[in-house]
């Protein structure tokens, strides 16, 4: 592959690319499990099957580009979705917003047509990683005239602290963020697997590092308060009638007995 640019789809072929698609897909499979609702979608990226693991009865896969692979449900720009406002209960973004050529328009749909508690499930590529450092040097090296690079050259990176922030000003609240795919930015299986050890030792002593990063975020409204399953019984409680005090008084005739006596 010197001096030759692959396209994104045709990376994920490659021995790095199925391990990145690996890690994400057991996140992707653990995260949407227990999430439940009516209404799932998929933003993007048809090599990762975001909503497998989601038990909604409504799951779709929406993508933008024809040239891309897979059997979409529809084709959409991402920034202005064919759904109501208040519509889907969960949204998947496998690498959308760095692919996106509007990222802040698109997460801003996902948050239009989420309902109220309604999650989204984010990964992106991690640019403090030693993948994103070999990347950043291969741009630099290929303006000089030499070089490749690791990654595809589409899209862009966002940083996890960033994409936390832009959730934060759209009143979203993240549940969960981890990071992942530890192993250097080696080409070949072998070497890959050679390094297997690096997952578990970046897992605990540079955590932060990971090339990949993972979160799920929460839509919240301000003022929302969910009625729980009791809310009928409640009701019901609080309007039963309820017996007046003073109507009734007991007292003791002559005999010791006790008496009842209009309380007028």
């Amino acid at each position: 592959m010197s001096g030759q640019i692959i396209g994104l789809h045709d990376w994920f072929e490659t021995p790095p690319g199925r391990y990145l698609l690996a890690w994400e897909q057991a996140q992707f499979d653990q995260a949407v499990a227990d999430i439940f609702g009516y209404h799932a979608l998929q933003l993007g990226l048809s090599e990762v099957q975001g909503l497998r693991a989601n038990r909604m009865p409504h799951r779709w896969l929406a993508l933008s580009d024809p040239a891309q692979a897979g059997a979409p449900a529809l084709w959409t720009d991402f920034s202005a979705l064919p759904f109501p406002a208040n519509s889907l209960d969960l949204v998947v973004l496998p690498h959308t917003l760095e692919l996106s050529p509007d990222p802040h328009a698109t997460l801003r749909e996902v948050e239009r047509v989420l309902v109220p508690e309604g999650r989204v499930v984010i990964c992106g590529l991690n640019p403090a990683s030693l993948w994103g450092m070999r990347q950043r040097r291969a741009h630099l090296y290929r303006g000089l005239g030499f070089g490749e690079l690791f990654l595809p050259e589409a899209g862009d990176f966002i940083g996890y602290r960033r994409m936390r922030d832009w959730l934060r000003l759209l009143s979203f609240e993240v549940e969960s963020g981890r990071f992942g795919v530890y192993r250097p930015a080696v080409r070949s299986e072998a070497w890959l697997e050679r390094c297997r050890w690096f997952d578990a030792a970046g897992e605990r002593w540079w955590p932060i590092f990971g090339a990949v990063y993972f979160l799920v975020a929460v839509k919240r409204v301000r003022g929302l308060r969910l009625l729980s399953a009791d809310w009928r019984r409640a009701a019901s409680r609080a309007s039963a009638p309820v017996p007046i005090a003073g109507k009734m008084h007991r007292g003791r005739d002559n005999g010791g007995q006790l008496e009842e006596g209009s309380g007028s």
